[in-house]
């Protein structure tokens, strides 16, 4: 039974009173810790792009529908501020990144941009304008 006293460390033996096959055990448990912690991660970050991208989405419908302007996205960032005032990411400098997602990668979840850090997103449409700037 767990009880609801705060865990207890007793006094850890040395090494080496440990068997043979304690070193075998410490690796395997240490690489299942990393491993967990790698795939909470990448699992955290395809949230984020996923929800990002649905941001961005609903910024291109809506410009689409009513043809507003950079007002409409830095009232945004500062009700979102206001709202989440912890979360960073929400500038209005991020949220036209997140429409111009949107607008480059219209069909994301199907693309392998979806798994890659926001940041590295960021990296490809900030290359795609230079490239689409180059070609004017």
């Amino acid at each position: 039974m767990i009880e609801d006293d705060p865990a207890e460390f007793p006094k850890v033996p040395a090494r080496s009173t440990m068997p043979d096959w304690y070193p075998s055990l410490l690796a395997s448990v240490t690489h299942e810790v990393s491993r967990g912690q790698r795939r909470a991660i990448s699992g955290a970050n395809r949230e984020v792009v996923e929800a990002y991208w649905n941001i961005g989405n609903q910024l291109v419908a809506r410009e689409k529908l009513a043809g507003w302007g950079a007002k409409v996205v830095t009232r945004l960032a500062a009700d979102l501020r206001e709202k989440y005032p912890t979360l960073r990411g929400f500038s209005p400098r991020n949220l036209r990144y997140m429409k111009r997602f949107a607008e480059v990668w219209p069909e994301m979840l199907q693309q392998p941009v979806a798994t890659l850090p926001w940041g590295h997103n960021i990296i490809l449409i900030e290359k795609l304008r230079s490239n689409d700037e180059q070609r004017n």
